[in-house]
Order: C-alpha cells, then structure tokens, then sequence
C-alpha cells in the first residue's frame, strides 16, 4: 500500500465535529503507527523544494508534523499559537472564521527580516487560519517561502486564497 492510501485508510472521519454537518478528518490514529508517521515526515521533507529558514506550526495539531519537519530540515521551529497562550511579548493577527472569528500570536522577535517561513499545518479547508498566519509572518518582515499540509479539502478552494501568498502550496492527501 502506497503512503497517501495508506495516510486515507488510517485517517478517521467524525461525523459532526466540531458542529452538525461538518465531517472531521481525525489525524490521531497516524500517531499510533511510529513507521508510518517517520514516513509523513520524509514525504513532507521531500515535498521541500525552496529554500527554508524556518517552519511555523499552527496550533495545535501543525505542531505535531511542523517540528519534526523543522528537525528534519535542521531550522528552527515557530509557534503559531491562538491568543494568550504564549508566556512572552506577542503580536498578533485577528481573523474572520466561517463560523466565527479568532486571532493567533507569535512571539516577537522570533520571526526574522526577510526569513522564508514555511507555514506547517494539518489541515488545509478555507484558508483562513493559514491565510492569517501568512499575513503574520509577513508583519514581522517575514517571507512566506511555502505552505505544508498534510491533508487538503480541495472542493473549499482554500488553495486560492493562500496563492496570494506564494505558489508554493503542498499537501499529501487531497480530498
């Protein structure tokens, strides 16, 4: 079994999660297999094609992969958390949800001028926490060098609005 079925077969769907109608893509049963996760992170690695400085996790789950892949390509690993959960000075980006809004912080001075950030999350679905995160990285004088996803939903188009950003979007698994 290749590695993207093999991702799709051990991926849980829960049905109304967070809210009615919504069918979420459970990526805790990958944790339980330690063979198949080094192999996500390989196939994230190699999905690195332009020079990386550094990768932001979004919280909480593009921790999981973003450290290892910052590991991997030997650089550092940011933080991408939501409001008042990191213990130092922060900026912030406030942002529109589809249902609802919220707003993520970095530690100051953790982004560099003109460092290429590769932003690592979960999941791809409208957009909008990668978008916000984009437009964080650049606030701080960062570069967006790419986008990391381990898993897509193509049919919410949130891959044009990060285009705004940088081409440079991957993702393992596209539903």
């Amino acid at each position: 079994m290749n590695l993207i079925t093999q991702i799709k077969h051990t991926i849980r769907d829960v049905a109304d999660f967070p809210r009615t109608g919504i069918v979420f893509k459970d990526i805790t049963p990958l944790l339980l297999n330690p063979t198949l996760c080094k192999d996500i992170t390989a196939a994230l690695v190699t999905n690195c094609k332009q020079p990386i400085d550094a990768v932001a996790g979004i919280e909480s789950r593009g921790f999981l992969w973003g450290v290892l892949l910052a590991q991997a390509l030997n650089v550092p690993f940011i933080m991408i958390r939501k409001k008042g959960k990191l213990p130092a000075h922060t900026v912030a980006m406030h942002y529109e949800l589809e249902y609802g809004s919220a707003t993520i912080e970095v530690h100051k001075g953790f982004v560099k001028p003109k460092m290429n950030v590769l932003i690592h999350d979960d999941l791809l679905a409208t957009g909008g926490t990668a978008y916000a995160a984009a437009k964080l990285i650049q606030q701080e004088g960062g570069v967006v060098a790419g986008y990391s996803f381990l898993i897509e939903l193509g049919f919410l188009n949130g891959r044009k609005l990060l285009s705004e950003a940088t081409a440079n979007i991957t993702s393992l698994v596209v539903y």
